[in-house]
């Protein structure tokens, strides 16, 4: 009846056009008024339909997005046979004692035959709920927010991974078109950077949604495939879920286009951002549909949310990407509910440093080891470069990197030494990306990028050298007590690391350091 995968976008139409007027003849026949498809199963509209038609962006008529599901409608009448998606056409005229057509050859025709003999017999039981309750699909993802405290069943939650870094809910949802998501229900997942991980949790409406999502595991969005997995209801509330009434009341406007700005000036408030946006893309409520996010002491971080009322208006703001605002250029990009609960949650739930001085003396970083050659060694970083630069830098690949694993070399006089270590996850991690990143150009400099083990990048970052011609210890270790200031000369508490470097102890540390070689020069 349909074309079939593969097919082009003009013969998929095509078949539509020619199922939809013989229908509609057929009923003019039989004295015109409304009717709705039957179904054997659901797989054909779900997972072949509706898919297809979105791949080659066509719009399907209002018919195919209900339908009865035979298989259901059977198995309420006759619950004590097998479960409703293991029941054929056969089985279901089986079970019924109905006689089929044996002298047709074409397996179409007969099926449909013998579909409109089961559903007849059907019809003239006497469960009056029968064909009362239609089975639809949804037309559109709804965003909404989700709450720490809601409950969410395990059986409906899938994590896809391998998406796109640009992909947005709507893409998500998009590849899984035909299902039915949960409102709310697309919650893409963030790294220790804030950025995009390539990975998604996705909450459908029921079990029977989520076991048919499975089936697409490996399906491809664009050139990639994704892969589909079960994940619990937990995991999903963790990433999507807040407890801010200020973003509750940010996120209870339905039906918003969601849209993040990242790089703005700290000194930036809603008048410039609205300014920054201009008039011809106004944002819902003014001032009410930004939400800025800050530090948990009230610092702002440069990023902010913005609310726009329809798809046509987030597309003229998102035209505004890379605009200067004030000295400062304006990223912008598609977000969603659960990404604005996730960047709350990571500012709202970092300590502040505390004010400590730095230490003077070389002491080992609480660093996770490694095996084999796991880490790689930038050379040549421009000394203006930051944290954020090596991670677009490093692109792909820094989604691979290890928790609180970048780390800035700085010289003995406390400035950028032009050197940094990334601790990846593993030894095939490091070495893709020293291939995919050795001599790219950051900011007018070609930048090494080699492998390299933890322990080599441990002894340079305690005064050590690593050079082409292999690993030279630090020169010195930490003194003894005698050789201390007079105020310690008199029977001292010994010195414990995690006095001096507290902020590396906390569990929620920002993910990388910054360490100061004081006695060697890097080669």
């Amino acid at each position: 009846m349909f074309a079939t995968r593969g097919s082009g976008r003009n013969a998929l139409l095509s078949r539509n056009r020619e199922f939809s007027q013989l229908v509609i003849g057929d009923v003019a026949l039989l004295g015109g008024g409304p009717y709705m498809l039957c179904t054997d199963g659901q797989q054909l509209l779900r997972q072949v339909l509706h898919p297809e038609a979105s791949r080659k962006n066509l719009v399907l008529p209002d018919t195919f997005f209900s339908f009865y599901d035979l298989r259901r409608e059977f198995h309420v009448q006759h619950p004590s046979t097998r479960l409703a998606r293991d029941l054929t056409v056969a089985t279901m005229a089986q079970e019924l004692g109905l006689e089929t057509d044996a002298t047709e050859d074409d397996f179409g025709v007969w099926e449909v035959k013998t579909m409109v003999a089961v559903i007849l017999h059907l019809l003239e039981g006497p469960n009056d709920q029968l064909f009362s309750k239609p089975e639809v699909i949804k037309q559109k993802y709804e965003t909404g927010p989700c709450s720490k405290a809601e409950v969410v069943d395990s059986e409906t939650v899938v994590r896809a991974r391998g998406l796109p870094w640009q992909s947005s809910d709507q893409d998500v949802a998009r590849f899984f078109k035909g299902l039915n998501i949960a409102r709310g229900g697309v919650a893409l997942c963030l790294n220790a950077q804030g950025r995009r991980n390539g990975e998604a949790l996705i909450r459908f409406v029921d079990s029977e949604q989520r076991d048919l999502a499975l089936q697409r595991h490996k399906h491809h969005m664009g050139v990639r495939y994704i892969e589909v997995y079960k994940a619990t209801g937990e995991e999903f509330v963790k990433i999507a879920g807040g407890t801010s009434l200020e973003v509750a009341r940010f996120l209870s406007r339905e039906d918003q286009v969601i849209l993040r700005l990242r790089g703005l000036p700290f000194s930036a408030g809603p008048a410039d951002v609205l300014d920054f946006l201009g008039p011809e893309c106004p944002v819902t409520g003014g001032a009410d549909g930004l939400l800025f996010v800050r530090h948990p002491d009230g610092r702002p971080t440069g990023d902010a949310f913005a609310l726009f009322a329809c798809e046509e208006l987030a597309q003229a703001a998102l035209r505004r990407h890379k605009g200067m605002l004030g000295k400062r250029y304006i990223e912008l990009f598609r977000s969603t509910a659960a990404e604005v609960q996730q960047v709350l949650n990571r500012y709202a739930s970092s300590p502040l440093l505390p004010t400590l001085t730095a230490p003077l003396l070389p002491i080992p970083f609480p660093m996770v080891a490694g095996t084999g050659r796991d880490c790689v060694r930038l050379r040549g970083l421009p000394y203006t470069a930051t944290i954020e630069d090596i991670l677009s830098f490093l692109g792909e690949a820094a989604a691979d990197i290890r928790p609180h694993g970048v780390h800035m070399v700085l010289n003995q006089q406390g400035r950028p030494s032009g050197d940094a270590f990334i601790q990846m996850t593993s030894a095939e991690r490091a070495l893709a990306a020293s291939q995919r990143c050795h001599k790219k150009v950051m900011k007018e400099r070609y930048v090494e990028v080699v492998p390299c083990s933890t322990e080599e990048m441990s002894r340079v970052l305690m005064g050590g050298t690593l050079g082409r011609s292999g690993m030279s210890p630090p020169p010195c270790k930490l003194p003894s007590p005698q050789s201390l200031p007079p105020l310690w000369a008199t029977s001292p508490r010994p010195l414990q690391p995690w006095l001096l470097l507290l902020p590396q102890c906390c569990p929620n540390q920002e993910p990388w350091s910054v360490c100061r070689v004081s006695h060697t020069q890097l080669v």
